[in-house]
């Protein structure tokens, strides 16, 4: 079986392609979102999902959410006993979301589509294979989140020379792409984005501007503090749709009340919707498109559904964008047909999934001024970004120096004229004659980029035809095979709690955030944390949903919101 997942910043999601199309796969809870947190227990447990999201506020030093964010880093975080990289760290969720397939199924899922920001870099689209290697699976394809937004609009079923725009701003990304449908082809024309701005840094901005209002040191509030302040905001975000929303609140002795109207929100926020603009107006120009030419707009990722968004999105190209399929759930149930393409279900008519080359790749090339003087450090572009994968690409270099006895070809990734601001990704060191002239050395270098992110450079010395070869699997901050395999023994011993006590892990964490929350409460929701454990603890399971019911109605009746 082969299923699509959508692995987001703050939440992921796991469906497949059945009978009647793409389906998702409800959590222990019964929710199709799983919060993109993990948490460890007091025993050394794992814990994943709406839990470990609310042991945020109640046990921040212990639980960790964002760390989409940090793939293709070398980045640690320390949870319990020890460290986790972002690839573990994902690897965690992803095994929590293959629980859930494997109860709805009732059948080992073994193979994946996973959908990844179409602006992600080698490094980060590997982490993300070694993440679902991690978690046991074989990631089959990794699919842009614009292009699995574009499958669950029906993109695949419009007719020829049909043109989306896809905004995709979920809770951490930012990604547009334009893609066509052409005899059976979806293509990608162009992607941009920006891999650190989502509906993140928009409740930021309301954490710091509450802050200020309110005289509140942000940096001397507590990891809980800072935790529960948020989590009240993100709901005003919410509320904010309707003109106006108030926070109120208890932060440990102090009685907070706040309010802020849409129009101060929009202010704020104005730097980070020019940020938007700007791969707005890139994606067009790589595309040489107007907006005239295009069929629709489709917008998706919950931080898109505030009203901002449509309109800067209505505003630049004169029409309402397309929203009638669940903003949170479109990637996934467009992974979910990928999965179905992949998996080569009747149902589905061939089409073939084009991708492209995100960032620009090249060398590093020497120049001389008009003084002859030689200044290295330039970047000589040989496959240019947008460029539909897989793609070959080969340019002629020479070195700078008669009689020169090596030339250094360095490999870069970026779209800075100066290598110094782009990515290196290794190098090649080729032995040259150091008899000849200058012009007679001459290297013809060829960069061959396929759809797995693979990078091969090959070097010709065209006086000898003498071939040199880079295989460039491996970015700075990916784990190397041999790190692949220890941590995957480490994470093999690890203790994860099963989904079948979900709803009881679930349940106690809230109420543990509700104490955290509440000091008027906190008497009574001790009690009612006492009497739930003490439930749990005679494994009568009659009794534990008994009591199960009667605490979450009892917190719902507190937290009536939620």
């Amino acid at each position: 079986m082969i299923v699509g997942i959508d692995l987001g910043t703050t939440n992921s999601l796991i469906g497949c392609y059945g009978e009647s199309g793409p389906r998702l796969f409800a959590n222990a809870l019964g929710e199709y979102l799983t919060p993109s947190a993990v948490s460890v227990d007091e025993d050394g447990q794992v814990i994943v999902g709406h839990a470990a999201r609310d042991r945020l506020v109640s046990h921040p030093d212990s639980s960790v959410t964002g760390f989409k964010r940090w793939m293709g880093t070398a980045r640690e975080t320390r949870l319990g006993a020890r460290s986790f990289r972002p690839e573990e760290l994902s690897a965690l969720v992803l095994r929590a979301l293959l629980a859930d397939a494997d109860a709805a199924l009732g059948e080992k899922v073994t193979q994946a589509v996973i959908s990844v920001p179409a602006y992600f870099s080698d490094a980060q689209r590997q982490a993300t294979r070694t993440a679902g290697e991690l978690a046991g699976i074989r990631v089959e394809r990794l699919i842009n989140e614009p292009t699995a937004a574009a499958l669950a609009y029906g993109l695949q079923e419009k007719p020829d020379g049909s043109r989306f725009l896809v905004f995709d701003l979920g809770g951490g990304t930012f990604d547009v792409s334009i893609l066509e449908m052409f005899e059976g082809v979806v293509e990608v024309h162009a992607s941009a984005g920006d891999n650190f701005l989502g509906g993140d840094d928009f409740l930021d901005a309301l954490f710091q501007a509450c802050c200020t209002d309110l005289k509140l040191e942000a940096n001397a509030l507590s990891a809980g503090q800072r935790g529960q302040l948020r989590r009240r905001l993100e709901r005003l975000k919410r509320e904010l749709g309707q003109g106006e929303a108030s926070l109120q609140m208890q932060l440990d002795d102090r009685a907070l009340t706040w309010s802020i109207d849409a129009q101060r929100f929009e202010r704020l926020c104005d730097p980070l919707v020019q940020r938007m603009r700007a791969p707005l107006e890139r994606a067009m120009r790589d595309a040489e498109l107007g907006p005239e030419q295009l069929q629709d707009i489709i917008l998706v990722g919950g931080a898109s559904r505030m009203p901002l968004v449509a309109r800067l999105v209505s505003r630049m190209f004169g029409r309402l964008p397309l929203r009638h399929v669940h903003p949170d759930q479109a990637v996934a149930l467009g992974a979910g047909v990928a999965a179905g393409m992949k998996a080569r279900d009747r149902r589905l008519e061939e089409v073939i999934l084009t991708d492209i080359c995100p960032y620009t790749l090249g060398t590093e090339v020497a120049r001389r001024d008009e003084h002859g003087h030689v200044l290295d450090g330039f970047f000589a572009p040989i496959i240019h970004r947008n460029s539909t994968v897989p793609v070959s690409r080969e340019q002629s270099f020479q070195p700078i120096h008669d009689h020169q006895e090596k030339l250094s070809l360095g490999v870069y990734q970026g779209e800075s004229p100066l290598v110094a601001n782009n990515v290196k990704l290794g190098q090649l060191d080729l032995k040259l004659d150091k008899r000849l002239a200058a012009g007679e050395n001459n290297v013809l270098v060829r960069f061959t980029y396929d759809v797995n992110g693979i990078l091969q450079v090959e070097a010709t010395m065209q006086s000898t035809g003498e071939r040199h070869e880079l295989v460039l699997e491996q970015n700075p901050g990916v784990m190397t095979p041999e790190e692949v395999r220890a941590r995957l023994e480490a994470l093999t011993a690890i203790k994860i709690h099963p989904r079948s006590k979900q709803e009881n892990l679930a349940l106690l964490a809230r109420a543990e955030r509700l104490y955290e929350e509440h000091l008027a409460a906190r008497e009574q929701l001790q009690q009612w944390i006492m009497h739930f454990r003490a439930a749990l603890e005679t494994q009568d399971e009659q009794l534990i949903r008994e009591h199960r019911r009667e605490l979450d109605q009892a917190l719902r009746a507190l937290e009536p919101n939620t």
